[in-house]
């Protein structure tokens, strides 16, 4: 940690990590870009090459990585403290949200002014994500190489759907041989790390994430709460490659093979973790809440909700607490420090893939996947294109890139609109 991130006052990063918190909005795309421009561009807490490095290291990591990410922005500023602080308010509101959301489902059934009010928030979120996509670029994409490295990325993971851990491992493999001898002059000072101390942050992560949950099997043996617990945290070690690779897995096993939810409500869940701040991942609180809703009630459902948050995120403080340590260390040598930034450039790709995701179902109400051999395609229908949202886009292009206007105030204009255009208010 730099001594200069230590000035940072704790009260300061509560003030910015709790605004993170509320406007993270857009799923991993539109997180990454919102904390880079809040803690690269606008305050310097992190350089771009800090920024970028971490990013690379969060996505080889299961679980939610803009999380991960967070946690590790706030572990570079002031330590164990600091990440606690900023990646328990990266997930606080959102869980927050979607908690209520899921308990006002549950009772009513679908809230339909939600999609009204967060239709003017995604819009907006598509321009933020296209201005960070650009601005990353141009700083992470400086060889030839790196342009064809995150274009084969974007294409590896939009039309082949290839798994991401693979396309990282090739890039870095790629800059690993291809790695001139001289050698590489440090940018910083990496502190020596206590592999002692490692170990007992292991140890007692790992007793964080699972003793509650042995806790609860001695209170309540056989509950619906174990059974859950149980899934989502087989599911924290496996979901590689964010949220929308692992979202297809969930409905097979809680809709299909585990009877929690019907079909239909899992599309619902999905479509309030998309439209409300905070890791898209959090679909599986609202998964939790209604299993246990089906089993006993609100109290119970609430009870599901905290044992799916907890198995879900307390691994993610594990992976970054034990790793962050090291992630200096790596580009010190020539090899690994362009395997990084052949890694870094793969990332952009696979963030350009988020980003016209993200965009096709903002803009377009019924997007098609399709197999054409082995290419997957994305097929957006374009009778259902969705004029009202299109219009919101170009109002938020307008509103940010035009009139430099705060994004605060933006998002806050942007859910107005949504509810105006949609007849809600």
């Amino acid at each position: 940690m730099s001594s200069a991130n230590n000035l940072v006052s704790m009260g300061e990063m509560l003030r910015v990590w709790l605004r993170i918190g509320f406007l993270s909005f857009g799923g991993p795309a539109g997180q990454i870009a919102l904390m880079h421009r809040e803690i690269v561009q606008q305050r310097g807490w992190l350089s771009e090459e800090d920024y970028l490095n971490a990013l690379s290291f969060c996505m080889l990591l299961p679980g939610p990585e803009a999380m991960q990410l967070a946690t590790y922005s706030g572990w570079r500023m002031r330590g164990v403290r600091g990440g606690l602080l900023a990646g328990v308010l990266f997930v606080i509101p959102g869980a927050l949200v979607v908690l209520a959301l899921a308990g006002l489902y549950a009772t009513f059934g679908a809230v339909n002014w939600v999609g009204a009010l967060f239709l003017g928030i995604k819009a907006a979120v598509v321009i933020i994500v296209i201005e960070a996509l650009l601005k990353v670029a141009r700083r992470a994409l400086r060889r030839r190489d790196h342009w064809v490295i995150a274009a084969l990325g974007f294409v590896g993971i939009f039309f082949l759907n290839l798994p991401f851990p693979w396309l990282v491992g090739l890039a870095a493999l790629y800059g690993f041989l291809t790695a001139g001898r001289e050698p590489v002059a440090p940018t910083k000072t990496a502190e020596k790390i206590d592999l002692w101390a490692s170990v007992r942050t292991v140890v007692i992560w790992l007793g964080i994430w699972w003793v509650p949950l042995g806790v609860l099997a001695l209170l309540v043996p056989g509950s619906i709460l174990i059974s859950i617990g149980l899934f989502f945290s087989k599911l924290a070690v496996v979901t590689f490659g964010g949220a929308y690779a692992v979202l297809a897995y969930i409905a097979q096993e809680v809709v299909g093979a585990k009877g929690w939810l019907e079909p239909g409500q899992m599309i619902d869940g999905l479509g309030l973790a998309e439209t409300t701040p905070g890791p898209l991942i959090l679909v599986t609180e609202f998964v939790g809440y209604l299993a246990a809703y089906g089993a006993g009630g609100v109290w119970l459902g609430v009870a599901g909700a905290l044992v799916t948050l907890w198995m879900t995120f307390a691994p993610c403080f594990l992976w970054i607490f034990a790793g962050a340590p090291f992630i200096d260390l790596l580009p010190q040598k020539p090899r690994v420090r362009n395997a990084l930034a052949a890694v870094v450039a793969s990332v952009v790709g696979v963030i350009l893939n988020l980003t016209v995701w993200f965009a096709l179902h903002v803009i377009f109400a019924e997007v098609i996947r399709t197999k054409v051999g082995y290419l997957v395609l994305w097929l957006p229908q374009m009778p259902s294109l969705n004029w009202v949202a299109l219009g919101l886009t170009g109002l938020a292009a307008f509103l940010l890139l035009r009139l430099k206007m705060g994004l605060g105030r933006v998002l806050i204009v942007m859910a107005g609109a949504g509810l105006v255009v949609s007849g809600i208010v």
